[in-house]
């Protein structure tokens, strides 16, 4: 009955504030509902006021909705689900008078996949991947500093720069770098809350368990299975996700039984101790068992010497890192070089990220019409070859799945060869990639860049013809295919003094109005975009552009249509969303490639008249923004096929 209550209060507010067309972005705080207005007109104050359980409202750069702690994390998160959006996610832009039932309809069918059903692996790398998407900006810049700092201590360390005059230096570079890898797990921590549905700032708390803060080095905390320290770190971010979905499963369970006025308090209690023993004594430990097993393993590799070992061990390395089982390699690189000046183990080591290099750069090539994935490699490529390699593992490879196996066997030919060839040390511990060139003693540097090379090659080869999914190839030639349809029939580019002129044809024969004629606010004022209004003659809507079917409205009253130029939403009738389908005919499926004249939706314009509703279509160009003009070609009678709006880019 309270989650029903929770539900029903949730509904209220979104009525009262315009409804969720009206929020951007929906986030809580102890007390409060915050919600980023779009249109404050919208908002009835006075109603909103007076709602049962509702404390207050306070305006400011968010709307402040007050129901209490406790009561506010359940009725948040009801009004999420309700738009089927995430805490702090922004709400999808849609038009008409939705429902909260449709809205939700529509948002969780853009969230399937359009190109294959993900089985349960793929949804965990999906999962992965949305962890890490939104570090890579402070990867890629700490990581470039990172990069720097290490090309600049290694040199120092080498006795090319000198000691007094660059080591301040470096450490400044070193204490920026820091402030994101030294604290992963936090941060991890963090956005694995929110991609599984846990209270962000706990899962940052169950993130930094994992550094085991404030443990007393002489009384260190003992590993349950083996009797040995633990480590901080222990256990790797995977680790640190695994303890995080825990807690989103445990949280959910205690929202659900815990009374609204106990629950600010009993369940981040609960939550914390749970996960936070479960973590120190069963994840961590079993790691560390992992960690402990792997060393004689590893012993007997290096042992054996030659290209077997170095294949093995460069193969390993990143999944090892994944796990936090790298920390089992700093005493055995510590003890190389107080033995022999050198650790040999490390070059080989490095390879693995030389692997993620050249599977990075096929991708880009395979599937380099894939704008949004090109851009991120993009970003990530510089920081891996310096030698920080997070970015392409959690952002390119790993998600696909394939990629980062044939990564990691590109790293294992890198680590063969120097493994083959020999004698390659470094004279201390630090980065990999072009960064470790410096500490490559006796001159043996050539090796290393051999090993690189074969990394690189050897990643890219195995990747470009056995590690890209069908589904990326797929993703990628819609994206050609779109771009190619747009070039020979999208639209009339015309040169001009000013830019490019877009010509838009009119999807119906009827007669063109100004937006502003249409009975709507949301379309009139302009809010969705500029574009026109029309006065259908006949219910044949057909495609004003060539491109991709974005969004078929599940009442088929509007379509969403998007290529490599334009955005272009078509709305016909007003308020017809209330039919539910009824007299409507939708030729077209979500991701169908259609060209100009394309049939996309059959209506019964007699019935909808007769039910009392308005027929007059808008035709928008969602993506306004992006042109200087957006200006009709023409009013009163048109043609489908016409010219219907001119855009300036």
């Amino acid at each position: 009955m309270a989650e029903n209550k929770n539900e029903i209060l949730g509904q209220e507010i979104f009525k009262n504030v315009g409804g969720p067309e009206n929020v951007s972005k929906l986030i809580h705080c102890m007390t409060r509902v915050r919600m980023t207005i779009k249109d404050y007109d919208k908002v009835k104050m006075t109603s909103l006021k007076a709602i049962p359980g509702v404390l207050g409202v306070v305006e400011d750069e968010t709307l402040q909705v007050v129901v209490g702690p406790g009561k506010v994390n359940k009725v948040a998160q009801s009004m999420v689900d309700a738009v089927g959006v995430k805490l702090g996610e922004d709400f999808p832009t849609v038009s008409g008078n939705l429902s909260l039932e449709e809205e939700a309809a529509i948002n969780k069918q853009k969230a399937k996949d359009k190109y294959n059903k993900p089985s349960k692996f793929k949804e965990v790398l999906k999962s992965i991947s949305n962890i890490f998407v939104p570090m890579i900006p402070a990867f890629v810049g700490a990581g470039i500093i990172a990069g720097i700092a290490s090309i600049l201590q290694n040199l120092v360390t080498a006795g090319t720069l000198d000691s007094d005059s660059w080591s301040q230096i470096v450490a400044v570079l070193n204490i920026i770098k820091n402030g994101i890898f030294s604290y992963l797990a936090i941060y991890t921590g963090i956005n694995a809350a929110s991609e599984f549905g846990a209270t962000p700032a706990v899962g940052g708390v169950v993130g930094a368990v994992t550094l085991l803060t404030g443990m007393n080095p002489d009384m260190p905390i003992k590993n349950l299975f083996d009797g040995q320290a633990l480590a901080a770190g222990q256990g790797g971010i995977i680790g640190a996700i695994f303890a995080v979905w825990l807690l989103a499963l445990l949280e959910k369970r205690l929202h659900k039984v815990i009374p609204d006025s106990l629950d600010i308090i009993v369940v981040p209690t609960i939550s914390l101790l749970v996960i936070g023993l479960a973590t120190i004594f069963l994840i961590m430990p079993i790691a560390g068992v992992i960690s402990n097993g792997l060393v004689g393993a590893i012993n007997f590799v290096l042992n054996v010497g030659g290209g077997f070992a170095g294949f093995v061990l460069g193969a390993l390395f990143l999944p090892m890192v994944m796990f936090g089982l790298h920390q089992i390699l700093t005493p055995i690189h510590l003890e190389m070089i107080d033995k022999t000046g050198s650790t040999q183990l490390l070059p080989i080591l490095a390879m693995a990220g030389a692997g993620q290099v050249g599977a990075a750069i096929a991708l880009w090539i395979r599937l380099r019409r894939n704008k949004e994935f090109v851009e991120k490699v993009k970003g990530a490529l510089p920081v891996g070859i310096l030698g920080i390699g997070e970015p392409l593992i959690y952002g390119v490879t790993l998600p696909m799945g394939r990629p980062f196996i044939t990564a990691c066997i590109g790293g294992g030919i890198g680590g063969a060869i120097i493994g083959a060839l020999g004698n390659v040390g470094a004279i201390a511990i630090g980065p990999s990639g072009l960064a470790l060139i410096p500490l490559i003693a006796n001159g043996r540097w050539l090796i290393y860049i051999c090993g690189l090379l074969g990394g690189y090659f050897g990643g890219f080869i195995l990747t470009y013809f056995f590690g890209v999914p069908k589904e990326e190839l797929q993703k990628a030639a819609e994206y050609d295919n779109i771009s190619q349809k747009t070039n020979s029939h999208i639209v009339q580019e015309l040169a001009d003094d000013e830019g490019v002129t877009i010509e838009l044809k009119s999807p119906l024969n009827g007669t063109v109005n100004t937006l502003e004629s249409l009975n709507d606010g949301v379309f009139s004022a302009g809010m969705m975009g500029k574009g026109v209004a029309i006065d259908p003659l006949d219910g044949h809507v057909l495609s004003p552009i060539s491109g991709k079917v974005e969004t078929v409205f599940p009442t088929k009253h509007a379509v969403g249509i998007i290529n490599d130029d334009v955005e272009i939403l078509i709305h016909i009738g007003l308020d017809t969303v209330e039919l539910k389908g009824e007299g409507f005919d939708a030729l077209v499926d979500e991701g169908d490639l259609i060209t100009v004249g394309t049939p996309l939706i059959n209506v019964d314009l007699v019935a909808i008249k007769e039910k009392g509703y308005s027929v007059q279509t808008a035709v928008i160009v969602t993506d306004t923004e992006k042109f200087k003009s957006v200006e009709p070609e023409q009013l009163g009678k048109i043609r489908a096929g016409d010219n219907l709006i001119k855009l300036l880019k």
